[in-house]
């Protein structure tokens, strides 16, 4: 299954073998092919919940951080935090908030890495403050129940950094 045509099934074949086995070894690669494809997205997350054991594919994100499309990068920065750790917080930050200030619909998928990271993530903020001193935040689309979760995570946030 992890060398199926369909993306989707091999990121849930990679997904299950890394649940079952938690063997790095033979799980990572079979990821970063993925990064390569449609589901670069849900690849970029599973190596993230990996964490360090996913470390050889670091370049490659750093390398998606440059990519046209805001998700792409978000996605790209999350994994790279949850790898890499505190070395990859400046980078971090700086991404997940140029996606989040081009693209409103990042912001929760921004704001929850920001949380996880903590005193890392301490430059964003004044942005975050800013944020929450509009009277509404994010993507128009995503509704009332995104942005009251937004500002929940973004007010706990600011409250453990001060």
């Amino acid at each position: 299954m992890t060398r199926a045509d369909d993306p989707d099934v091999r990121v849930a074949a990679a997904t299950a073998l890394w649940a079952a086995e938690g063997s790095p070894d033979e799980v990572v690669p079979l990821l970063e092919d993925l990064l390569d494809s449609f589901r670069h997205h849900e690849a970029a997350d599973a190596l993230g919940r990996i964490g360090p054991p996913a470390s050889p594919v670091l370049p490659r994100l750093r390398d998606m951080l440059t990519a046209g499309y805001e998700w792409t990068r978000v996605h790209a920065a999350t994994a790279l935090w949850d790898i890499g750790g505190p070395d990859e917080s400046p980078v971090v930050v700086r991404t997940l908030l140029d996606a989040w200030r081009k693209n409103g619909a990042t912001a929760n998928h921004a704001m929850a890495c920001l949380d996880r990271m903590g005193p890392a993530a301490a430059p964003a903020v004044p942005f975050v403050r800013a944020q929450l001193a509009l009277a509404r935040r994010g993507d128009w689309l995503l509704g009332v129940e995104k942005d009251e979760e937004l500002q929940r995570v973004a007010r706990a946030f600011l409250v453990r950094l001060g």
